[in-house]
């Protein structure tokens, strides 16, 4: 199948699956979860939908569990509305890159950098702009 086919399926799914889990779902299991990308296989059987929880651990293992307990009533809702010969099957997976981001984020803020890009001169030596001419 082709890849730009495979990709709008995937990205029409990620918006279908939000829309189910925001307006059809009653779990009180999931919490504060978004639907951050789906990756589908090329025969648009499998896809694996990564979601991005806030929350404590013990939240978000209550949510994934609570999704993948779901995700057939999903898999069904979203083969109706996509009409789809074959509703793909759902993986759920925890999206972590947002929380990555976060502490990739506070480490760079952390570092000793002025505002223009050079670091700070701790008076330790000779910087690179006295000893170039």
């Amino acid at each position: 199948m082709s890849k730009i086919r495979v990709a709008r399926v995937g990205e029409q799914l990620k918006k279908e699956i939000a829309d189910v889990m925001r307006s059809d779902l009653k779990d009180p299991g999931i919490g504060f979860a978004t639907v951050t990308r789906v990756d589908m296989a090329g025969d648009l059987q499998h896809a694996k939908v990564y979601i991005s929880v806030f929350g404590d651990n013990q939240a978000k293992g209550q949510t994934m569990s609570a999704l993948q307990k779901a995700s057939g009533f999903i898999r069904g809702e979203v083969g109706r509305r996509l009409r789809l010969r074959i509703s793909p099957e759902l993986v759920f997976k925890l999206d972590e890159s947002g929380e990555y981001s976060a502490h990739i984020q506070t480490v760079l803020r952390s570092l000793d950098v002025a505002p223009d890009g050079e670091s700070v001169d701790s008076g330790d030596g000779p910087s690179e702009k006295s000893t170039k001419s």
